[in-house]
């Protein structure tokens, strides 16, 4: 009778674990449900790809993310840093500058912006980059991506940026544009969607040049070959890890609404500018040319630390003095 009783008590205590198990499971399952993913892009190309997001967000009551849109990177990295933001779209290489600086507390999701700088002229000279010699070229981006990616591109082809060009650097954006529209044999470094708005301005102007056709010209032949990459979405390597199927969610949500923004241009671009990201009808222009993409696992790796070792080659500062680890490319594991 003792034998039967402490039989049935052992399988009473073996039901009453496996119970628990489940309820644990249960509860932190829906521990995870219940967290709101908060997410912040930047104005302007990087912040294109999560318009649809925003607006499916808007029509749920039981809301999966809370995302929302920033003037200007300062206002992101210290959110990050603090842990008030989850997951972000920032520019490349400060990617890997919150990298270098946090202990490697930032992760590399994916890639969502290729090269969006384009050789613009008043005239009709340039049609390849020799053409370039002698001539003036209005940029913006001293000390940063767009000096690193021109020079980059002219000294793999040849041309010496100090001796067979000039290069007239301007503080901003708006007065390298007045500098274009203001000289009729003007020639700029500019970014979309700059371009796209200096076109509207003055019809005798005309892309003449795509910095990202150029690049990828350079690294076709090369197995591994980098591409010039104007943007990438990161996360809290804590977030990551403490949360991994938000993360693999939040990446299939947010190709779709990639691929949404790249195919429905006219709707993507209403979105866009509901949601004060670039002018509607500047993004209905602008969205073809500005490579909006979604690029993850290996061959974001590849094409991402590429492009990092020419910010690094040219300048150890652009990318936080060394470049990074393995660990700061998010690969999700099979």
């Amino acid at each position: 009778m003792r034998k039967k009783i402490s039989t049935l008590l052992l399988i009473s205590l073996i039901i009453s674990s496996l119970s628990g198990c489940v309820m644990t499971s249960s509860k932190n399952q829906k521990k995870e449900e219940e967290v709101a993913v908060k997410i912040t892009a930047l104005k302007g190309p990087t912040g294109m790809g999560i318009a649809k997001m925003i607006s499916d967000e808007k029509n749920k009551e039981d809301k999966k993310y809370d995302i929302n849109i920033a003037n200007s990177i300062d206002e992101i990295t210290p959110k990050l840093v603090n842990k008030e933001i989850d997951i972000a779209a920032v520019p490349s290489n400060l990617a890997s500058i919150l990298y270098n600086n946090n202990g490697g507390e930032i992760k590399t999701l994916a890639v969502n912006t290729l090269g969006v700088l384009y050789i613009v002229e008043n005239g009709n000279t340039v049609n390849n980059l020799e053409d370039l010699k002698g001539k003036t070229i209005y940029s913006s981006g001293k000390g940063a991506t767009p000096e690193y990616a021109l020079n980059y591109v002219l000294k793999e082809n040849g041309i010496n940026p100090d001796k067979d060009l000039k290069i007239e650097y301007k503080s901003e954006h708006t007065e390298c544009l007045s500098a274009l529209l203001n000289d009729k044999n003007g020639i700029a470094l500019l970014p979309q969607p700059f371009v796209t708005i200096a076109l509207t301005k003055n019809e005798n102007l005309r892309v003449a040049l795509d910095l990202t056709k150029e690049w990828d010209a350079l690294n076709k032949d090369k197995k591994d070959g980098s591409a010039l990459i104007t943007g990438v979405v990161v996360a809290r390597k804590e977030f990551i890890d403490k949360y991994p199927q938000k993360v693999k969610n939040f990446l299939e949500e947010y190709k779709k609404s990639v691929d949404f923004t790249n195919n429905n241009i006219e709707e993507a671009s209403k979105l866009i500018g509901e949601n004060g990201i670039v002018q509607a009808e500047v993004a209905k222009m602008a969205i073809p040319k500005c490579n909006i993409t979604f690029i993850d696992g290996k061959d974001m790796k590849d094409k991402l630390s590429g492009y990092l070792k020419v910010l690094y080659d040219a300048n150890q500062k652009s990318v936080g003095g060394k470049m990074p680890s393995d660990d700061f490319y998010y690969i999700e594991k099979n």
